[in-house]
């Protein structure tokens, strides 16, 4: 079994995303938004929650809470990690859903919600 059936048979992907949004919301993520790629043609996963922090060291923090909570709520670690330790684009693979956690800058640099212009939006209050 791999971990995408290992995470859909624990917890359905609205509830998976929901603990993702939640875990940002507890370190004051802003700008939160999930873009549901289903729709589209071929995608690199089902679904992309994207936010910012206002610091590198927030932006971290937030990927760090993220990881913890995920793996003490539901024991699944993501299939690949990178940028966290530097703090200005954090990503986290969790094979049908991708976090991106963006210093504002590297956000505007890269601009996925323009990208992936196409897909549905959901966006969710910063705390």
């Amino acid at each position: 079994m791999n971990q995408q059936q290992l995470t859909n048979e624990i917890v359905s992907i609205e509830a998976f995303n929901d603990l993702i949004v939640d875990s940002i919301q507890d370190i004051k993520g802003k700008k939160i938004v999930k873009l549901d790629l289903r729709s589209l043609g071929s995608t690199p996963t089902d679904f992309f929650i994207i936010c910012e922090g206002e610091s590198n060291t927030q932006v971290k923090s937030i990927a760090d809470n993220i990881r913890k909570r995920v793996k003490e709520e539901i024991g699944i670690l993501p299939s690949h990690a990178e940028g966290v330790q530097e703090g200005l684009w954090a990503l986290m693979d969790y094979f049908n859903v991708v976090v991106h956690v963006f210093h504002p800058e590297k956000r505007a640099f890269y601009d996925l919600e323009n990208l992936w212009s196409d897909a549905s939006f959901t966006e969710y209050a910063s705390l």
